[in-house]
């Protein structure tokens, strides 16, 4: 995939992720270190994005604050049309539950559960107990036919620690893609397999993208995987800036 595949150039969409005039510091000793130095960021749907960098760059610290996942020092982040660091808690972590999936490099599976309950996790803490005994086979008839579909029909009993790496990484991209969501943040997700698993991963993540059209979002090392992205942007010392992709 790269830029020329597009129809709709990326800066003529509506971004459906944003942030604007991101700062982020943390307290070292008696000192502030500010790690993001007014970060402006946007993610357009259906879009795939890379975002690169040396260690130390900033990129953690800012794909965790347009996860919602960690609250900017300054600055906005917009998802799904709301500035999502001023909503309440609860209605926060709800959009973070539907409208983000999450895949990282070292899977963060729950070890005593089994594929088939890993995968359904964002519903068994995202909707109350009524919602979920509702809804329940729904999800896990979808739940099945992913795990089907990336060659885990085998393994839905299985736990963690009986799956391979690259079994463990399928199953968190299933988890990732329970509410269909439309944005995918994907942290290294090849960064923990051999080359032939991670290609087999990616080939996985790019398939379903095509599918479902969601807006694909990668924090990687690779030069290969950023090559075939559509657009590739960079941070370094705590800024980003866009280049056009290889």
């Amino acid at each position: 995939m790269n830029a020329s595949t597009t129809t709709t150039p990326v800066l003529a969409r509506p971004a459906v992720l944003a942030a604007h005039g991101v700062r982020k510091s943390f307290r070292v000793g008696d000192r502030e270190l500010e790690v993001l130095h007014g970060v402006d960021f946007t993610l357009a749907p259906g879009e795939i994005l890379a975002l690169t960098g040396p260690s130390g760059a900033g990129k953690s610290t800012l794909l965790h604050i347009l996860g919602l996942l960690d609250r900017p020092t300054s600055g906005t982040v917009t998802l799904d049309d709301a500035s999502a660091w001023e909503l309440p808690n609860e209605e926060r972590a709800r959009l973070r539950n539907r409208k983000l999936g999450f895949v990282f490099q070292f899977y963060h599976l729950i070890s005593e559960l089994t594929a088939l309950e890993n995968v359904l996790l964002p519903a068994m803490v995202g909707e109350s107990t009524r919602e979920y005994r509702s809804n329940r086979t729904r999800h896990e008839g979808a739940a099945r036919g992913m795990l089907a579909s990336f060659g885990l029909s085998e393994r839905l009993t299985h736990r963690p620690a009986q799956l391979s790496g690259g079994e463990r990484q399928r199953v968190a991209l299933a988890r990732a893609l329970l509410y269909d969501p439309p944005i995918v943040i994907a942290d290294e997700p090849t960064g923990n397999l051999d080359r032939a698993t991670g290609e087999r991963v990616l080939e996985l993540l790019f398939r379903e993208q095509a599918a479902r059209k969601f807006s694909l979002l990668f924090v990687t090392h690779d030069d290969r995987l950023a090559a075939r992205c559509e657009r590739h942007v960079v941070m370094d010392d705590g800024v980003i800036q866009p280049r056009a992709a290889d």
